[in-house]
């Protein structure tokens, strides 16, 4: 198995300087750096503001917007201010292929970031790699670490592929190895299919029934007498604004008891009050959180710097409107994309769009991400040969219409060996 690289980011200016030989040891460190214009570094943001992804779009964009805020008053990236040019792509793969147009051509961006959607990322990864345009994916899927193209990198969320390696060794200690997923009828379902069934099956486990769900689906009772009745878990990671029908429905069909272990991946609920009326059902469940909604006992100083600038209070609620329920175990991706982002470019020296290959240069000999106020989620490290971050992912329990943590996992837990060395491929 190939594991990310040894050194950590002290050993950047290291690492660059063996790697291109072409970075000046002085841009390694940004207090060194004159800017040489006054005009802004312009970042790109592919939004969800509409389409199944809206709901992520609305927090996506609060949160890079909090996170700008404090690069700029901290001086920008390289001297010079720092502006989000926001587009709505519609969640849609054409839309974003048009976008990444636009902001190379029309807008002169020096980077792009934002998109969730995998079907998004996948519509517009070649058309960054033509454009030579640096590409930073706020998305889960495996497309990344399985090989799109050395512009496109990942260095704020980890995959669904890590994810649910990490999760499949407790789902079967704890739930049980029979499983049924339900999932959305498109690449990031098909990735938590894929990869789980293989997770399941090393730890003795058998996915015996797969359900893929149309993510323009209204309803979905139609489609629950499909689970066999042997199955022991059901595992569902629903998307888009139907998701709290979905939960409901299933609710309906099982009743309060005498139903199959429940493992969601929050995805299903992300924006939905836990204590909704209609969602009982699901006291005694478990879900998968990227980062717990729910302010845990045992958070740190970076949560609550994090929660306070994003305006979100101890329960995943905006601080402005109790009913307004964050992304929260996603929307930390923008955050922590653009400080990555800001980091690559000081290291880099970053200048203008002819710096974007020393730009990627840096990404990739880029290895650790320490927990702090610019990486609240957790400490993490990033493989620049697959252009793919890891960190750690968290199970929590629905109590009391709550969720509290009761598993963390470990880095290494989501591990995996290499599918792409970007570090052999031209730009």
């Amino acid at each position: 198995m190939t594991t990310p690289h040894s050194t950590t980011r002290r050993g950047l200016l290291k690492g660059l300087a063996a790697g291109s030989g072409a970075l000046a040891a002085t841009h390694a460190f940004p207090g060194f750096i004159q800017a040489q214009t006054s005009e802004p570094i312009r970042l790109g943001f592919q939004l969800h503001r509409t389409g199944i992804g809206a709901a992520y779009g609305r927090w996506y964009e609060r949160t890079a917007r909090a996170a700008l805020e404090i690069v700029n008053a901290g001086g920008g990236i390289n001297g010079r201010p720092v502006e989000i040019l926001f587009e709505d792509d519609g969640t849609d793969p054409k839309r974003g292929s048009e976008l990444m147009e636009k902001f190379a051509t029309q807008l002169n961006c020096d980077a792009v970031f934002g998109a969730l959607f995998s079907h998004v990322v996948v519509g517009t990864a070649p058309r960054a790699g033509e454009l030579r345009m640096p590409y930073l994916v706020c998305s889960e899927g495996h497309h990344v670490a399985s090989g799109l193209n050395r512009w496109t990198l990942q260095p704020g969320i980890t995959d669904v592929k890590s994810q649910v390696q990490s999760m499949a060794p407790w789902v079967a200690s704890n739930l049980g190895k029979k499983v049924t997923m339900v999932y959305p009828d498109y690449a990031f379902g098909y990735d938590h299919r894929d990869f789980f069934s293989a997770a399941l099956k090393a730890q003795g486990g058998e996915v015996i029934e797969t359900i893929a769900i149309p993510p323009t689906e209204s309803s979905f009772t139609r489609y629950f007498p499909r689970i066999p009745r042997e199955t022991e878990v059901i595992y569902h990671v629903m998307v888009g604004p139907a998701v709290l029908t979905f939960v409901k429905e299933l609710g309906e069909f099982y009743g309060t008891a005498n139903h199959p272990q429940i493992f969601g991946f929050i995805d299903s609920l992300e924006g939905v009050n836990i204590a909704t009326p209609g969602l009982e059902f699901l006291e005694g469940s478990h879900f998968w959180e990227g980062q717990c909604r729910y302010l845990q006992a045992d958070a740190g100083p970076s949560e609550g710097f994090y929660r306070e600038k994003v305006g979100v209070d101890d329960t995943g609620a905006s601080t402005a409107d109790p009913k307004d329920i964050s992304t929260y175990s996603h929307m930390f991706s923008p955050w922590e994309t653009l400080f990555a982002l800001k980091a690559g470019m000081e290291a880099s020296g970053y200048q203008g769009r002819d710096g974007g290959q020393a730009l990627i240069e840096a990404f990739e000999a880029m290895t650790d991400f320490p927990l702090s106020n610019e990486h609240p989620q957790g400490d993490k490290i990033f493989n620049g040969r697959t252009h793919q971050v890891f960190g750690h992912q968290y199970i929590s329990k629905v109590e009391g219409g709550a969720l509290k943590r009761v598993h963390t996992t470990t880095i290494e837990d989501g591990l995996y060996p290499d599918e792409v060395d970007y570090l052999t491929q031209p730009f």
